[in-house]
């Protein structure tokens, strides 16, 4: 089985902001993460989007989903813990396609082009 084969929606949480303003002020540092060059061509090489989380009583937490091999979640966490250090926890767990239905969409929309620009996929 090939990576894109066990690729799926994973929820990376950072945690312990005490507002959304502030989680919402990482978003910016981890796009530029993710992606140094925001005028690329397609595709991504991990498909990713934000939400934000409140259920954790007086906190907030900034949810970075990623469509990607769990492998490659883990690793992206890291560097996100890297980035965030240690006064932010960074946990990663597999989430629900059906809450990410755009992150899904893209991550099919860019391998359909991946698929043109390289042959034909099995």
């Amino acid at each position: 089985m090939s990576p894109e084969d066990e690729a799926g929606v994973y929820e990376i949480r950072i945690h312990g902001y005490p507002n959304s303003q502030e989680a919402l002020a990482l978003q910016a540092p981890i796009e530029r993460l993710l992606c140094p060059d925001p005028d690329h061509a397609p595709p991504c090489e991990v498909p990713w989007s934000f939400t934000l989380s409140s259920a954790e009583g007086d906190s907030c937490a900034l949810v970075l989903g990623v469509y990607t091999p769990g492998d490659q979640a883990t690793q992206v966490a890291e560097r996100v813990r890297t980035l965030v250090g240690e006064k932010h926890p960074v946990s990663v767990s597999e989430g629900e396609a059906e809450d990410w239905e755009e992150l899904v969409e893209q991550y099919r929309f860019e391998r359909g082009l991946r698929s043109e620009r390289g042959g034909s996929e099995q």
